[in-house]
């Protein structure tokens, strides 16, 4: 036995969208537990992915992306990332390296002084350092020290990997000590249901054009366990309108029936057991202004701004 004496606690990842924070999610944990799309806007709610680095337990809020909200979901979405730093024992802040010190992040940085508490940590993390040269690095990392009082700096690539060891290895010294908060073998917190119908959204993300996605939602309606092990999930797929339907659903069903595939090949190797997976496209006119669709994708249904 060690007299390590064991931590834990919650690093929320925040940033602009497509900073990389679901693929650093991802990373950190050792498996997909937040979808990853190179569009925009794609993580909806705050996903926790856990992982352990030593004695220390450390549970990842990967939070929607910041940005200007215009429609109900989106004030919804910069609700739930804001209130998962809030509530987070570490803040990591993700910047893009290539993209430099932008409107968008310095408006979440003048944010973080009135939405953080005084005395929390705050980290920086410049990401996709690959991409850029050395001094640029450099000078991007004194600006933004600059701007705001960052606990540390980490340079990392988090598709990649590089300097993510160091940036866990500081969070796990940095929680504060006390006991794991969730059982040795999760690695998340939000139903399997939820996990599912994240992943078949992702492959519909990949797959459809244009704002199409942003207006689609997907909901696990039975999931049943069968004696053989294997499990069969009925998934509905709302759309707007009818439009839609037909772009979903492709020529002869060639296009549902390829996201099909893509999911629940996904979904059986997530679980470790054959997957029958089963979709339903529906056309809902008002989904983005119904509260049942936000509950479900674990969101609060708000009016007025954040």
């Amino acid at each position: 036995m060690t007299d390590t004496p064991t931590r834990a606690g919650f690093v929320a990842l925040i940033g602009e969208p497509n900073a990389g924070k679901s693929t650093l999610t991802n990373r950190m944990v050792g498996a997909k537990v937040s979808i990853v799309t190179h569009k925009v806007q794609t993580t909806r709610t705050r996903i926790r992915g856990v992982a352990i680095e030593g004695a220390t337990q450390i549970v990842f809020v990967d939070t929607p992306g910041l940005f200007r909200p215009r429609r109900r979901l989106d004030r919804a979405m910069v609700a739930a990332a804001w209130g998962g730093a809030a509530d987070a024992d570490i803040v990591v802040l993700l910047v893009e390296a290539h993209r430099g010190l932008t409107e968008g992040t310095q408006a979440i940085i003048d944010a973080l002084k009135d939405r953080v508490s005084a005395g929390r940590k705050v980290a920086l993390a410049i990401n996709k350092i690959d991409r850029v040269k050395a001094e640029v690095l450099l000078a991007l990392s004194e600006k933004l020290n600059a701007a705001y009082p960052f606990t540390e700096t980490f340079m990392i690539s988090a598709e990649k990997g590089h300097g993510v060891d160091a940036l866990r290895g500081w969070l796990a010294e940095a929680l504060p000590e006390g006991p794991w908060l969730y059982p040795e073998d999760q690695i998340a917190d939000l139903p399997m249901r939820m996990i599912a119908a994240e992943m078949t959204r992702e492959k519909l993300t990949l797959r459809l054009h244009e704002e199409l996605p942003y207006q689609i939602t997907v909901e696990t309606e039975h999931w049943q366990e069968r004696k053989d092990g294997s499990v069969r999930i009925d998934q509905l797929i709302y759309v707007v309108r009818d439009g839609h339907k037909g772009i979903v659903l492709g020529n002869k069903g060639e296009t549902i029936k390829s996201i099909s595939q893509a999911a629940r090949a996904e979904i059986a190797e997530f679980l470790g057991r054959p997957v029958h997976l089963f979709l339903q496209v529906k056309v809902r006119e008002n989904w983005l202004e119904e509260a049942e669709r936000y509950s479900e994708m674990g969101l609060e249904f708000r009016d007025g701004n954040t």
